[in-house]
């Protein structure tokens, strides 16, 4: 089979599309033939190794796993003797590991028991890619401070795959929105939910003068610090710049009041089901900027890293 290999980190030109071994599955396993994956930010940080402190994961010197990619959609082409839920046939969707294990490949093998579900009745295989790591942060990040109808939120970086979502899921609890993106994308951000926008190339949304029960940073570009302002009295701050969250959420906690909340992903599988719920209820639709076939990754890669993807790059595998 054709994937995606890289033997050290790097820039996206470490990757090279090879023929490996086609897995078998185990007992506890299904062998899912790829049809499409994403490529995102995340795994741009897990292909360069940054932050250092990610290699403690991924692998410290090299990387542990050389095929790269961490989320899929496909169809079922085998199952090992002890799987249960799932038959050959089943079109499914999933997420291989959140610092990314072979998704970009033809081929791969999972436990049933791991983050697979089945894909929504109609919902193509470029569309199911789409709704799954950006929107699975996006799903941990409303957890971590359970909004509630009426409380209002600012989101920053409202057009990426993890903005795009916060903005359909806050909006699903009947949170009133600010999304902050650029003005030209403005019409956007507001069929996805949004009730109101701030061009970020043309205002400083950190000079607005509303506050707010919460505020996301979805493209980790912005603080706490500068944040804070904007904030009510007992307002959180929220963050994908998850390492610095860490040790923020610890001691603003310890103060009260404004503070950051940051919580490790959970029940991935779980988070997977409530996307699967909102796609079937018409509640969220993905966003997709531009697709390339595997051959062309490390294009794809190198478009993601100019930071100017709106919403999903997707990948589509022939096999």
């Amino acid at each position: 089979m054709k994937a995606a290999v890289r033997s050290k980190y790097g820039s996206p030109d470490v990757i090279s599309i090879k023929e490996i071994e086609r897995p078998t599955p185990r007992d506890n396993e299904v062998l899912v033939r790829v049809c499409a994956t994403t490529v995102n930010r995340t795994d741009l940080g897990v292909l360069r190794g940054m932050p250092l402190l990610m290699r403690l994961f991924t692998g410290v010197f090299k990387p542990r796993s050389t095929v790269t990619g961490i989320d899929f959609a496909g169809q079922i082409e085998a199952a090992g003797k002890n799987v249960r839920s799932f038959k050959v046939g089943d079109r499914v969707m999933g997420i291989t590991g959140v610092l990314g294990f072979g998704s970009h490949a033809q081929y791969l093998t999972i436990p049933e028991t791991k983050t697979i579900i089945t894909i929504p009745d109609n919902l193509p295989y470029d569309q199911a890619a789409a709704s799954l790591e950006g929107a699975y942060y996006a799903v941990e990040s409303i957890n971590g401070v359970k909004p509630k109808a009426g409380q209002k939120a600012l989101v920053n970086g409202t057009t990426g795959a993890i903005g795009s979502a916060i903005v359909q899921f806050l909006k699903f609890h009947g949170v009133y929105i600010t999304a902050v993106c650029g003005g030209e994308h403005k019409e956007l951000v507001r069929s996805l939910g949004a009730d109101r926008v701030i061009d970020y190339k043309s205002e400083d949304f950190t000079k607005d003068n509303e506050q707010y029960d919460f505020v996301f940073d979805a493209v980790g570009k912005s603080t706490f610090g500068k944040c804070k302002p904007l904030l009510k009295k007992n307002g959180i701050y929220t963050s994908t710049d998850g390492f610095v969250n860490i040790f923020l959420a610890l001691t603003t906690l310890l103060f009260g009041g404004k503070r950051v909340v940051f919580l490790p992903p959970r029940n991935a599988k779980a988070a997977l089901r409530f996307i699967k719920d909102l796609i079937e209820k018409g509640s969220f639709r993905p966003v997709i900027d531009r697709k390339y076939p595997i051959e062309k990754i490390v294009e794809a890669y190198k478009y993601v890293a100019t930071g100017q993807k709106i919403g999903n790059v997707i990948m589509t595998m022939d096999a």
